[in-house]
């Protein structure tokens, strides 16, 4: 079923194109939320709220349970959580790129042939959105704020100084096939390549692309196959940039859920960026890194020249 709805996906998007209809593109001013799936909520709640110090809000609950909360890390970025459907499951929901109008993106979306929705949505906490289907199969939100809304009522408060970062920069998905969502993130989104890298320096491993009014970016996750749908934890990631990584490491390692995180808390990573990072997994093993904004001696890494896919 899933492999049909990816093709569905990519038929539309080579060739649903609205003849004769040009559109400017409105802008994706950066990433919104990403939407996790949560086996425990009061586990995850002591992770996310507790230990990386950001506040919820936004909670919305249904016949008494939870429905979806947010974390908040700035007054534009947050991280969703809602509790799981099925077990087994993959984790990611949906990331969620803020755009200044809606409608426009939607009507845009569709100029180029990519399948939407009939009308945008309304949301229960006041902004408005709809979502997409990438090349790749992810689900892909687009959210206008609304001044009325929830989420610019609360600019300027729940911003804890407990919080481990103050920004989200990147988040990751797993690409196994990489001309169609290259060619939907690049030609119809317009985000532009930053850099590409490899692990072991034989085959491509990681493509970053950048938003086109933003400095955050996406990170596609290469994959000859896509792991097992509990195995993706460590792909699908967010990033949250911090000044030090040793400093910010030190402030987990004195908070209480360090005694019962069960998991080695490194501060002295480089990865193959060449930027200082730590990485941090969540009760159901997703993962949140945290990276230093620059390289370690300040100087920009050379992309990999390794290819993909694999030969």
């Amino acid at each position: 079923m899933k492999v049909l709805f990816r093709l569905v996906a990519l038929i539309c998007f080579a060739e649903c194109a609205v003849p004769g209809v040009a559109q400017q593109r409105p802008k994706i001013l950066g990433i919104a939320h990403v939407s996790y799936a949560s086996r425990d909520l009061e586990a995850s709640r002591a992770f996310y709220r507790g230990w990386l110090g950001l506040e919820e809000v936004s909670t919305w609950t249904e016949n008494g349970r939870t429905a979806f909360t947010f974390f908040k890390i700035n007054d534009r970025q947050f991280v969703e959580l809602t509790p799981e459907k099925q077990e087994g499951t993959d984790r990611f929901g949906d990331l969620s790129f803020e755009t200044n109008d809606a409608e426009a993106m939607r009507q845009y979306l569709a100029a180029k042939g990519v399948a939407v929705p009939a009308q945008v949505t309304h949301g229960r906490i006041g902004n408005v959105a709809f979502k997409i289907t990438d090349p790749a199969g992810h689900v892909v939100e687009f959210v206008q704020y609304m001044p009325a809304g929830q989420t610019m009522g609360d600019v300027g408060r729940h911003l804890g100084a407990e919080r481990i970062s103050t920004h989200m920069t990147h988040a990751g998905m797993i690409v196994t096939e990489l001309d169609p969502e290259y060619r939907f993130y690049t030609q119809v989104l317009g985000f532009t390549e930053t850099w590409r890298g490899s692990s072991d320096g034989k085959t491509l491993s990681w493509i970053n692309l950048k938003m086109p009014d933003s400095m955050d970016y996406v990170e596609f996750m290469l994959y000859k196959e896509e792991p097992a749908p509990t195995k993706r934890g460590s792909a699908h990631h967010i990033c949250l940039v911090v000044p030090d990584v040793p400093a910010a490491v030190a402030k987990l390692k004195a908070r209480p859920y360090a005694t019962t995180y069960g998991r080695p808390l490194e501060d002295d990573h480089v990865g193959r960026n060449r930027k200082r990072q730590a990485n941090l997994f969540d009760p159901d093993g997703t993962r949140t890194e945290l990276m230093e904004p620059v390289t370690i001696d300040g100087k920009p890494t050379p992309p990999s020249m390794a290819p993909w896919p694999p030969q």
